[in-house]
């Protein structure tokens, strides 16, 4: 009889755009796939989808509903393995897990991101801190994707594994530049001037991402860099806001809202730089993307940005908050072909480094190794 791995997160979408390879794994190797999460979005490579309403606020009651659907899905099913994803999906899928891991099932956690860190707001290490303390007892293994997270974990539980990865994986084959003909082309598909300064943030619009800080960063360039255009590829609860911020800055024909794209490798081709401003982050995909992509990267100073990003290398790195340095930045990106060859061909190297050929190799090791344990307890009770 096969066995079954349960996925679990906040959202399906996370599934959909982060870990489809390794739901494509479980399926090479004869196991059934099943997930929990909210949506009702087709995905492949799954047996069977439980939408499931978890909200992302801890703070939530209709969460505690979420660990009621999630624990009778474990009770009605015999997982093997349970990997949990995003802060609630990881928290709610841990304590539901309980019976299980009594039961043999080992529990796999990746944070994509702790909500504590370095600087980090003092109520973010009051409430999440003491969680992801309480719950490293109720983890077999927990999976961070950049270096400050790692150590972190470690400090969390000394008897709970550890491992750190190399992120989610970029796939290097559908990112990949283009020449200046296909750049052009990909313009015109998308009503892009040919001689726009493209600058191309793929994130929520949400008050982490921060996009306001760009808006205020073009706001200085629009008179010294007049062809400067800022996409914002997403959609989000801050839209309006940001939208209403360019228009009192004058910028707002300078900004296009593009909303969520599926052909997003596109949109970063036909563009000049890849821009982030998040407060906080895990490691920074769209920036990866970009660098396989040939893209310099401009972002601000963070743990995940920091672990993708060396400054004056392959991009530059900017203090939380200041708009002037981000402006410089990008000034000399613009006066500059050679430095942005330079620092994508740089960059190109960094994202061979996180492709996803790795990571699904990486997370292999990891599931092989709970494998392998399984079957041999299971001889030992034979």
């Amino acid at each position: 009889m096969p066995r079954t791995v349960l996925f679990c997160a906040t959202v399906d979408y996370h599934f959909k755009a982060f870990h489809l390879p390794y739901l494509k794994w479980f399926k090479e190797q004869g196991w059934n796939v099943h997930v929990a999460a909210k949506g009702s979005m087709p995905l492949p490579f799954v047996d069977k989808k439980y939408d499931i309403d978890i909200k992302r606020s801890p703070l939530q009651a209709s969460n505690l509903a979420a660990y009621r659907d999630l624990a009778r899905i474990m009770d009605e099913n015999q997982y093997s393995l349970i990997h949990c994803h995003t802060p609630m999906g990881g928290v709610l899928a841990r304590l539901a897990a309980r019976k299980k891991r009594k039961l043999g099932a080992k529990v796999i956690y990746t944070a994509h991101g702790f909500h504590f860190c370095k600087g980090a707001p003092l109520k973010n290490w009051l409430l999440y801190y003491p969680i992801e303390k309480g719950l490293s007892s109720l983890t077999d293994c927990l999976i961070t994707i950049n270096e400050e997270d790692f150590r972190l974990a470690k400090g969390l539980r000394k008897a709970m594994r550890t491992e750190k990865i190399h992120g989610i994986g970029v796939d290097t084959e559908r990112f990949q530049p283009v020449d200046e003909a296909e750049k052009q082309r990909l313009r015109k598909k998308y009503h892009l001037n040919e001689d726009d300064f493209i600058l191309i943030y793929p994130a929520e619009l949400n008050v982490n991402k921060n996009q306001s800080l760009l808006i205020e960063a073009a706001a200085l360039l629009k008179d010294r860099m007049p062809n400067i255009k800022l996409v914002f590829a997403g959609k989000g609860q801050m839209e309006k806001e940001y939208s209403r911020l360019a228009e009192q800055k004058g910028i707002a024909a300078n900004i296009r809202f593009a909303g969520f794209q599926k052909e997003i490798h596109e949109w970063i081709q036909l563009a000049d730089v890849s821009v982030a401003s998040s407060i906080r982050e895990g490691l920074g995909m769209n920036l990866l993307e970009g660098m396989a992509a040939g893209k310099p990267a401009v972002a601000t100073d963070n743990r995940g940005h920091r672990e993708v990003i060396k400054n004056g290398i392959n991009g530059f790195l900017i203090p939380q908050g200041d708009a002037g340095i981000f402006s410089d930045r990008l000034l000399r990106l613009y006066h500059s072909a050679d430095l942005q060859k330079q620092m994508g061909e740089a960059g190109r190297r960094t994202a061979a480094v996180y492709s996803q050929k790795r990571t699904v190799k990486e997370m292999a090791d990891i599931y092989s190794s709970f494998m392998k344990n399984e079957t041999a307890e299971r001889r030992l009770k034979g």
